[in-house]
């Protein structure tokens, strides 16, 4: 082991901190504060080795847990982009912001594991492999079970509509189709209540 990799990796690991700065829209259960990027990484990581039973049958879970670990990580220096913003701009640098911060986080890394956490970063965000379909559900879920848990949470305070809402959850009727009744009467009971618009 050279001294340059072990540094490199050190480096890495150090500025990977930084996302537990990176605050979302998205409010903890108890309402207390918004939670961070990293939280939600962890989240999804425990939702995917729970709910493995639902998920398509080929799915490798180590390869999921690497893509929800890193999925989120180029917000250390892109931002979150909120999914319900109505702010055009924000949406249309998003990729290119992504692949800015991509560059810059994955390149601290020794160049073999620089190229494989990069792999794992784009095939999340690609969404074709039954890994990435996976993780991607989970995203969707993770941020819907936060927001029925906060009382509505980021929905009502942004005043998010009904088909907004169905549409960010497509991933979840595509790979978890066992799980879409479930989505489908927490969007309705919280339309029902006027935490999400119709």
């Amino acid at each position: 082991m050279s001294n340059d990799r072990l540094a490199r990796q050190i480096a890495f690991i150090v500025e990977a901190d930084k996302l537990k700065a990176i605050e979302r829209r998205t409010p903890l259960t108890d309402r207390s504060r918004q939670e961070n990027s990293a939280e939600h990484s962890w989240h999804m990581a425990l939702a995917a080795m729970t709910l493995a039973e639902y998920a398509p049958a080929d799915i490798e879970l180590r390869r999921v847990l690497e893509l929800v670990t890193i999925h989120d990580i180029v917000e250390i220096y892109a931002g979150d982009t909120f999914a319900y913003d109505p702010d055009a701009e924000a949406h249309a640098t998003k990729e290119q912001r992504e692949r800015d911060a991509a560059e810059r986080i994955f390149g601290l890394l020794p160049g073999d594991q620089a190229v494989y956490f990069r792999e794992c970063w784009e095939e999340f965000e690609a969404r074709q492999t039954v890994n990435a379909k996976y993780a991607n559900a989970l995203d969707r879920l993770q941020a819907l079970l936060q927001n029925m848990q906060a009382g509505g949470g980021s929905w009502q305070a942004h005043r998010v509509q009904r088909e907004d809402v169905m549409r960010r959850m497509e991933p979840i009727h595509a790979t978890l189709p066992e799980l879409w009744p479930f989505i489908v009467e927490v969007v309705d009971r919280f339309c029902a209540i006027g935490a999400i618009e119709t």
